[in-house]
């Protein structure tokens, strides 16, 4: 099965300008709605071994100019998330931070959260990824514990959030919202506390996604 002829043909140009106008016209699309592009990889995924990860195939994807190969290197990895090994963390860090912004950043944190969990000594690099002059590298730090509910490290989310108080970027903020938000549906009482707490240096809308629960 050849993934570009298939992509071509799905194109849609009208959808494509659309998807790219929502994008701020960062990257070009093929205009491929995500239902459709999920079953042509599906179908891909059928006709390849996927016992181990293809790095060329991933860095291949995001090298190609349509946003939606991006997407497709990242439900790739996804689908073998439990191949992936420590080693493989520069990997990812290029892959977030290259055509960086949030579609594909907020994908690769999945994988992140996956690895920390594994393996309980990349907590120390999260945390030294919530300090990095990246924004990209510190939302992946932010959300890597997203949907993690009782097995939260709530020492951890706590570091890395106060490592990110006083900020004034949207992306960083956003991403504190939610992590917090997300907590709430675990622990209310946690997460009123470090509003509480820290409310006099989170931005209005850290404060806003984080209590929309609460």
């Amino acid at each position: 099965m050849d993934l570009l002829t298939e992509l071509s043909n799905a194109t849609n140009s009208e959808k494509a300008q659309q998807m790219e106008k929502y994008m701020r016209d960062q990257f070009p699309f093929f205009g491929i709605p995500a239902p459709e592009r999920k079953k042509i990889f599906q179908a891909y995924m059928k006709t390849i071994d996927s016992i181990t990860i293809d790095w060329d195939f991933v860095e291949g994807c995001w090298k190609k100019e349509q946003r939606e190969w991006q997407y497709i290197a990242i439900d790739y990895l996804i689908r073998l998330k439990k191949q992936l090994i420590i080693s493989d963390i520069p990997r990812l860090k290029q892959l977030i931070t290259t055509k960086s912004w949030w579609d594909t950043v907020d994908g690769l944190d999945e994988l992140l959260g996956y690895l920390a969990l594994q393996n309980p000594e990349v907590e120390k690099l999260m945390l030294d990824w919530s300090q990095d002059e990246n924004i990209w590298v510190r939302r992946v730090a932010i959300n890597h514990q997203l949907l993690r509910k009782n097995r939260t490290n709530t020492i951890l989310l706590k570091q890395i959030l106060c490592n990110n108080l006083n900020d004034t970027e949207f992306f960083i903020n956003k991403a504190i919202g939610w992590s917090l938000r997300d907590y709430s549906k675990t622990n209310p009482e946690w997460v009123r506390q470090f509003i509480q707490t820290h409310k006099e240096h989170m931005a209005p809308l850290s404060i806003r996604e984080a209590s929309k629960y609460i």
